[in-house]
Formats: C-alpha cells, structure tokens, sequence
C-alpha cells in the first residue's frame, strides 16, 4: 500500500492517500507529544509504526483458515502444520523484544552519551541512588520478558480458545470470540508500540539527579 500510493501521491488525495496520510500524520504528532522532541519523533517514528503494522497483520494473519489446517503427516501419523499463528510462538515476540530493548538502551546512549547513561544505573553517591540503580538495571532486563510474555501469552491464549469452542460448536460459538481476538489483536499492536515508545522516552529522559539539579539553578537564576 505505501508503495502504490507513495509512487502515485496527488496534491487532491484519494481515499487510500488520505487514509495512510492521516496514520501517518497522527502517530507522527503523538509521538512528538511523548517524546517532546521533534527529531526524536523523526528518528523513531520508523520502528514504532513498523512494530505496530508488523504486530497487528501478523495476528490478523493467523486468523486465517490455513492456519493449522494446512500440512502433512509425518511417519508416525502424527499431522504436522506448515502454518501457526506467529506471535502464538514465542520466538517471534521474543526477537521483537529483543528488538526493542537494544533500540531503547542505543537511544539513552546516543542522547545523553555512555557515561550519563550509566549514571542511571551506576551512582555511588549515595547507598539510596545505588539501590536506585540496582533496581534500574532490573526493571530494565524485565521489559525483555514483560514485551514478549505479554504479547505471546495473549495471542496463544486466544488461538487456544477458538481452538477448543471450533471443537464444540465449529460454525456459531467461534463467532463471538472471533471478533473480539481482532479486537484484542489489534490493542496487542498498540501496546507494544506503545510501551517502546514510552521506554524510549524514559531511556532519553535525564537522570533524577542531574534533571533536580537543573530545575535548582534555573530557578536560582530566575
């Protein structure tokens, strides 16, 4: 779609131009809002909308017929499936955490340099900050498991749960609970691009410290 509509743009948009514009334009200005820079937003918007496109078809791709149904029977009878839904298997929201997590520590780095960064994580000057920071680099290691977890056992759960009511009513009670997994597909996108965006923000934020002692000397020059 951005191909077709990127070689072909008018100064009268059509429906298609207006509809990717719009997306566009939209997730470009929150991103200038959370992030309060506007080459931030720049620099960023890329990966954030690439995650939530990608995110977002790959749980509408699963619901597809093919999937699980598709495949052949190994030597000891047992079917094997060309296609699973993706995101239902951890590898995939595993490396897009991964992903995600490398972009945020790069983007603290490259904003505020190597050693402020580590002032986050680092700081002897009291046994507080210390704890602080001990607690940083945690809270930091754990948004590998809380992106990827979060994203899979949602996706798994709801493959699961049309799997078993296909088993007892296939044609009427899958129904229901079809339509709201795109509805849950769709805010699993949201929430992953969302919280990237957010630890992208707080990685790129100064340091508690520095950021208070900032506050005081522009006060005391007022």
């Amino acid at each position: 779609a951005a191909f077709f509509i990127g070689r072909n743009l008018k100064l009268v948009p059509s429906k298609g131009q207006v509809v990717v514009e719009s997306f566009v334009a939209g997730v470009m200005d929150y991103m200038k809002n959370a992030l309060e820079d506007v080459k931030l937003a720049e620099r960023y918007f890329p990966l954030i909308a690439s995650i939530f496109v990608f995110v977002l078809f790959m749980n509408l791709v699963g619901f597809l017929p093919i999937m699980e149904s598709v495949g052949f029977y190994d030597h000891e009878g047992h079917f094997k499936p060309l296609f699973y839904p993706v995101n239902a298997d951890l590898n995939t929201p595993l490396a897009l955490a991964i992903i995600s997590f490398l972009t945020i520590e790069i983007a603290g780095i490259v904003h505020l340099g190597f050693l402020k960064y580590a002032s986050k994580f680092v700081n002897f000057s009291s046994p507080m900050n210390f704890f602080i920071g001990i607690l940083e680099i945690i809270g930091n290691l754990a948004r590998l498991v809380s992106l990827s977890f979060r994203l899979f056992g949602n996706i798994l759960a709801g493959h699961l749960l049309i799997v078993v009511l296909m088993y007892f009513a296939a044609y009427i009670l899958p129904l229901p609970f079809l339509f709201f997994e795109v509805f849950v597909a769709f805010i699993q996108a949201a929430i992953f691009s969302l919280l990237t965006l957010f630890f992208i923000k707080l990685s790129v934020s100064e340091p508690h410290g520095e950021e208070h002692a900032h506050e005081e000397g522009l006060s005391y020059k007022h």
